[in-house]
């Protein structure tokens, strides 16, 4: 028996009709909701070495739970000893259960994890409802094993909301658990 992730349940269950009340949607179909996070990490290193893009993907996959793909460089630029579709990184895309899954680790297990954490800052919108959340260590993941990690290295998280503006996204992704520093 398949059994449905615990933020997918809370979203339908409480955050859709707290977002209803608060910004007076006329139907539940106005009300914002998580469409997609995507996670991109570059591999500055992967010119040199080849095998840093292999490890990168397979460390994505790990955290993620889905293959994840690599990209590759739109142009040549000499001073970078790099050249035109050579993989320089990784990415995957997460939708559905999936990214309920991820959602709640990140939020309940990887992101208490990171040193001295305060909350994540609330500047990363982008001014039509999506939000991008930088991480500068992949160890923050229980996945990952700090022992067989040769180079530490970060990975940008995109949140992609059907939200209008950012005070909607900011309010959806808080009451779906993410911790926002505090306002002063």
């Amino acid at each position: 028996m398949a059994t449905t992730p615990r933020l997918k349940e809370k979203y339908k269950n409480e955050v859709a009709k707290a977002l209803q009340e608060k910004f007076n949607y006329k139907s539940t179909m106005q009300v914002p909701r998580l469409t997609k996070i995507c996670i991109n990490r570059g591999i500055g290193s992967a010119v040199a070495d080849k095998k840093q893009v292999e490890i990168g993907i397979e460390e994505l996959t790990m955290i993620t739970g889905q293959k994840a793909v690599a990209t590759k460089s739109k142009k040549a630029i000499s001073n970078f000893k790099l050249r035109e579709n050579m993989p320089i990184g990784a990415r995957v895309t997460l939708r559905g259960d999936i990214m309920f899954e991820f959602l709640d680790r990140l939020t309940s297990i990887a992101l208490p994890r990171v040193r001295d954490f305060e909350g994540i800052s609330d500047t990363g919108f982008d001014g039509r409802g999506n939000y991008t959340l930088g991480v500068k260590e992949q160890i923050i993941f229980p996945e990952i094993s700090i022992d067989k990690v040769n180079k530490i290295t970060g990975m940008d998280i995109t949140f992609v909301t059907t939200a209008e503006t950012d005070e909607e996204a900011r309010e959806l992704l808080k009451l779906l658990g993410m911790p926002f520093k505090k306002q002063k």
